[in-house]
């Protein structure tokens, strides 16, 4: 009876676990969103010339911070457009203010087997997410947020055996005698773009100013859902803002906290990010200089737009020379390995909560399966089988409880008739029977409990595993990160469970109880049915799996003239 209780606890604590996620997902938004206009400045939310706090006459501040951005006025055209291809992106660089307002993962389709790819940053619709920079100056010369660079040409390719890429947009005020360069740098192979700001001043004054670079976009659309409560689990994935210090560690920054708790921090060997499900476009100042952090949000026509922004220290130009400033922006999948290689602290992008030091290991050994197996799907059921294998003597207890529970259930049924009329005098009696036959009913809940961990932290690396996205497994399953396109994976998982409570003791069950129980599979299968197909292939393997284990431990305890251990 106690073990019916604990799986249905277990179920129904999983159910209320995602239904909850779901609904902070789908409540918690603080601002509308709305489609944004396609005839949208580069420089939207533009580095001031002056007072930072100074609203613009186009745009109402919502949040203001010590470095909070201000808008100017709307831009209704833009500049014209840089095209860069390399062997992983494709990016257009805008020269009105040579922001970049697209960047393509060329490695990452939207959909299985189509053309389209991944559009990042992206400056049309409703995913507006754009990289800006510019250098700030009190009283010197300096470009406008939204100034015409000059390129040499309007598109760039990365030739083959070619390493690195360099594109030069070139700004100039002659009346000043100082000229910017915006060098951007792709390297091949690699997400992260290097920025480097130069400065030539040929005038008789000495200059002075601090670089800026910023993150603009607005709200993603609202999580898709199925019949107003079931989500696809993508959609519990934070999406917002982040940053990180090696002080304060990986701090996420909820598009309601820009308002709430606008970020204003001083951050040596940090970065400020954007992250979404499988991608992330951050930017990674110098670890040796402070830089200031801050966020803001403003509104444009109805519409929120949010910004992370980072400030650099002031740094001066003496006549007659030039200096450099460098930043990067990495714009790229959550990939661990990749972002590690980008920035300290960068990986942590991949969210996996409170489970962390449990997930990241998991991962580590997944990625290590798939080397061997070249296959996700056969990845997943061979960590199923590792963890199956790790915690055999937990199971084997709890299924041994079991067993025995089983095997008294005729006993337990006889007293439960005999005292229908007196519920103490059956509980003397059923714990009398326990202490005879050295049953503790307890005994197989905490090698449960103990698993859960694990359990919840193996649902995280599945979610958040960007190479799992549109993997293929066989047969019918073309896509790992999708729900399974016929719902055989969700049939098969119920029936295992159905299998399994016919395994499980069910005496001194009450009829609610047992219509309860009876119900679970069928909840479970539609919860499934819109789950990623790898997440329901590890539910399937590991619950069959268990089903086996139970089944001949059974089998061993069951069988006449066997010990009681």
């Amino acid at each position: 009876m106690t073990q019916t209780r604990t799986f249905l606890l277990l179920g129904l604590l999983m159910v209320a676990y995602l239904l909850w996620t779901g609904w902070q997902q789908q409540f918690d938004v603080q601002h509308p969103v709305q489609p944004a206009a396609p005839a949208t400045s580069s420089a939207l939310i533009a580095a001031p010339a002056g007072d930072v706090n100074a609203p613009a006459p186009s745009a109402k501040p919502l949040a203001t911070s010590p470095n909070a951005v201000s808008v100017p006025p709307v831009i209704n055209s833009r500049g014209h457009r840089i095209t860069v291809h390399t062997d992983l992106l494709d990016v257009t660089i805008d020269s009105a203010g040579g922001t970049l307002v697209q960047a393509r993962l060329l490695h990452y389709a939207v959909r299985p087997q189509q053309a389209e790819r991944v559009a990042l940053l992206d400056d049309h619709d409703n995913h507006y997410l754009v990289a800006q920079s510019g250098l700030i100056g009190a009283g010197s010369a300096v470009p406008a947020a939204d100034a015409d660079y000059a390129s040499a040409k309007s598109s760039y390719s990365l030739a083959a055996g070619q390493k690195h890429l360099t594109v030069d947009l070139t700004w100039n005020d002659a009346l000043a005698g100082i000229s910017v360069t915006k060098r951007y740098v792709f390297t091949r192979g690699s997400y992260t773009v290097e920025l480097q700001q130069i400065v030539r001043n040929t005038g008789t004054q000495p200059w002075s100013g601090s670089v800026w670079t910023q993150l603009v976009r607005i709200a993603p659309p609202p999580p898709k859902s199925h019949f107003g409560f079931l989500h696809d689990p993508s959609s519990f994935v934070f999406a917002g803002g982040a940053w990180y210090s090696p002080e304060d560690k990986f701090n996420k920054l909820d598009y309601s906290d820009f308002s709430k708790k606008p970020l204003a921090r001083a951050v040596s060997g940090g970065w400020l990010a954007f992250v979404q499900h499988y991608f992330v476009a951050a930017w990674i100042p110098p670890s040796q200089q402070s830089y200031r952090f801050s966020s803001n949000v403003v509104e444009r026509q109805g519409i929120p737009y949010y910004a992370l922004r980072a400030v650099g220290p002031t740094f001066s130009v003496a006549p007659k020379a030039a200096a450099e400033q460098t930043i990067r922006l990495f714009v790229g999948p959550k990939r661990p390995s990749v972002m590690e290689a980008a920035a300290p602290g960068l990986d942590l992008s991949v969210d996996y909560g409170i489970f962390t030091v449990i997930a990241q290991p998991l991962h580590w050994i997944l990625v290590q399966l798939h080397r061997v197996t070249l296959n996700w799907g056969l990845a997943i059921i061979l960590l199923v089988l590792l963890l199956k294998a790790a915690f055999f003597k937990l199971s084997d207890k709890q299924y041994r409880s079991m067993a025995r529970m089983r095997k008294l259930a005729p006993r337990l049924k006889a007293l439960q008739e005999r005292y229908a009329d007196d519920k103490t005098k059956m509980q003397q009696a059923v714990m009398e029977l326990y202490q005879k036959e050295k049953v503790n009913p307890l005994s197989g809940c905490w090698p449960m409990l103990v698993q859960i961990p694990v359990f919840f932290a193996l649902y995280w690396v599945l979610i958040e595993s960007v190479e799992l996205r549109q993997a293929p497994f066989f047969g019918w399953i073309h896509n790992l990160s999708a729900p399974d396109p016929y719902f055989v994976l969700p049939a098969l998982n119920a029936a295992v469970m159905l299998l399994q409570q016919h395994l499980t003791p069910a005496a001194g069950m009450d009829p609610t109880q047992a219509k309860i129980m009876k119900f679970m599979p069928v909840v479970m299968a539609v919860f499934f049915a819109f789950f990623p197909a790898g997440l329901v292939l590890y539910y399937l393997v590991n619950s069959l799996t268990g089903v086996l284990q139970q089944w001949w431990v059974m089998r061993q305890v069951e069988r006449p003239g066997a010990t009681k251990t």
